[in-house]
């Protein structure tokens, strides 16, 4: 049922964004551009298909693929919190055939979690759009005797050291979420990596796992279903997705992790190229139906220009740097 819910949720946004590529697909490019695409371009997920990542990844390349009509491949490169996916893509050709869909736990928390990383965020990469952004959704077994956030914190607090949480890796937006909760409450909890939500997901709804944030898209779905119990939300304010569910904020001052999807490039290639690859994204992410789709799974479509995601990633690296600090998260 699990694994129904998000096919279908899948299946809505990828037909969604396949009418995005109706009737404009033939628009001419300017002169420094038309040459590109001629072959296959290839999509780098760090995360394993079926998650969140990788949903926004198949959106985007299948609207390509049909306006374009090259391949789109979207390929999954999984491991260590998303930084061995990213490091491959770092390494890759700038020619624009090798696109990256790069997350905050690639560009903005691995450079304060990792004694070394594969890659540099700021200089290896070229940014192009943003996709989405979207808060986590702490979740837990509906075996736990709590349905507040409140009840939750007294219940970690009396079982300290008993409980475990999963997230996607050290240095995953779904493994901060649960390090500042821990320093916030004073309560410890185990720390169980898996390699996608997927995995967190089946796990909690098989009782083997206790609590997790994860992204919204799957989260959420499963919540509904009754597999998992919706505690609160990671942001700042409650998602207009799920306005029922308390921000942590609520509870615990000053909580506010979200997390966001964006489309990279290897550094250096093509600015033409670049350009005409961001506006694609406002296209394929400005249509209505994906628009509502992405509001049904709690993400919120946010395509913006080269310079401007530059910016907005170079910010989150510095608003995570305090985060990771203050959640007392040592390098590994």
């Amino acid at each position: 049922m699990k694994r129904l819910i998000f096919a279908t949720l899948a299946a809505c946004l990828l037909a969604a964004a396949g009418l995005a590529g109706g009737a404009g697909a033939q628009t001419a490019a300017a002169p420094a551009q038309a040459n590109w695409p001629q072959r296959q371009v290839t999509v780098i997920v760090p995360f394993t298909a079926g998650g969140t990542t990788d949903l926004f990844a198949r959106i985007f390349a299948q609207a390509m693929q049909q306006k374009f009509g090259v391949p789109f491949v979207v390929e999954n490169r999984a491991g260590a919190g998303g930084t061995v996916g990213a490091g491959h893509a770092a390494r890759q050709a700038n020619d624009g055939y090798t696109l990256f869909v790069g997350t905050a736990s690639t560009h903005a928390i691995a450079p304060y979690v990792y004694k070394s990383l594969p890659y540099d965020p700021g200089k290896d990469f070229q940014t192009v759009s943003l996709f989405a952004t979207l808060p986590n959704l702490l979740v837990i077994n509906p075996r736990i005797p709590a349905r507040t956030l409140p009840e939750l914190i007294t219940y970690v607090r009396a079982n300290s050291g008993k409980l475990n949480y999963g997230s996607s890796g050290i240095g995953a937006s779904n493994h901060i979420p649960a390090e500042i909760f821990q320093n916030m409450t004073g309560a410890k909890m185990t720390h169980i990596p898996f390699r996608s939500s997927n995995e967190i997901m089946n796990a909690l709804a098989g009782g083997h796992l206790d609590l997790a944030f994860d992204n919204m898209t799957l989260a959420w779905p499963q919540a509904q279903g009754g597999t998992v119990r919706a505690i609160a939300v990671t942001s700042r304010e409650r998602s207009p997705t799920a306005p029922d569910v308390p921000a942590i904020a609520e509870t615990l001052p000053g909580f506010d992790v979200a997390t966001w999807h964006g489309l990279f490039a290897p550094a250096g290639t093509p600015r033409p190229v670049v350009d005409l690859i961001s506006a694609e994204v406002k296209r394929i992410y400005s249509q209505p139906d994906v628009i509502a789709k992405l509001k049904e799974i709690g993400a919120v479509a946010a395509p913006n220009s080269p310079d401007e995601f530059a910016a907005f990633s170079a910010a989150e690296r510095d608003r995570y740097r305090d985060i990771v600090k203050s959640a007392g998260i040592e390098p590994q």
